[in-house]
């Protein structure tokens, strides 16, 4: 990964149509964001080098392939030493069913989803976390109901209204 480089507005519709769609064509892509093709994937390309393109993949209809529980989880920890950080955040990086983890502010340290087989699934793995004796005071689960909606696109270019 090379240095940061300085988006425009093309960069900015690249990386929102790739992230739509990560299997369309450079010709598709140049279309959608008003470029020749060569220059279009010639921008590819550069974000890809600089790490704005992490990599490509398939979003997997979980519910087809049967029942899932998906929950959220409130962490805190007994101490919030540097140590005490690291040491929860590797223990709950090697658990594949912790597919998010996020540091939070508020009452409590670290959120996060779970995507288990059902609640006895989730249960068994929230007791082998406590049993690692990886700083864990208290947590609250939130089992989801219903998901009406999951987007798996950020609004780049709202976030990120170019000016050039």
């Amino acid at each position: 990964m090379s240095a940061p480089i300085k988006l425009d507005r093309l960069d900015l519709r690249i990386l929102a149509q790739l992230q739509k769609n990560g299997r369309m064509t450079n010709v598709d892509l140049a279309d959608a964001v008003g470029l020749s093709a060569s220059p279009c994937l010639i921008r590819v390309k550069r974000l890809e080098q600089a790490g704005y393109i992490g990599g490509y993949s398939a979003q997997i209809r979980m519910d087809k392939l049967g029942d899932i529980l998906t929950v959220f989880t409130e962490i805190t920890l007994e101490d919030h030493h540097r140590e005490d950080f690291a040491r929860f955040e590797k223990a709950v990086c090697a658990v594949d069913e912790i597919v998010e983890c996020h540091l939070v502010s508020g009452g409590y340290d670290y959120l996060l989803k779970f995507i288990t087989r059902g609640v006895n699934h989730y249960q068994e793995l929230m007791e082998s976390l406590l049993e690692r004796n990886i700083g864990i005071e208290k947590y609250f689960s939130f089992i989801v109901i219903k998901s009406p909606f999951i987007k798996t696109h950020y609004p780049i270019e709202r976030l990120f209204p170019s000016t050039t």
